[in-house]
């Protein structure tokens, strides 16, 4: 085997590692993006939740009054 060819061999190697590497880097990333973004999805959601819960009790409390209302005008 000649000494440049043994070279060529040698840096397609390199050539075929450092590749793969650099995928590999950008998988880690595409995978820490998207748990980053899951995470915010959860928070928007737990938000969601609580303002739900929130625009829930506040109808509740205004049907209620409105019953008291009605009561009220029908004892009259």
């Amino acid at each position: 085997m000649s000494g440049t060819h043994r070279q060529e061999k040698i840096m397609h190697k390199l050539f075929v590692m450092f590749t793969l590497a650099a995928l590999a880097g950008c998988g880690v990333e595409t995978a820490t993006t998207a748990a980053t973004g899951a995470a915010i999805k959860h928070q928007e959601i737990e938000q969601g939740k609580k303002t739900m819960t929130g625009v829930e009790n506040k109808v509740g409390a205004a049907v209620e009054q409105m019953q008291q209302r009605a009561d009220k005008d029908a004892d009259k």
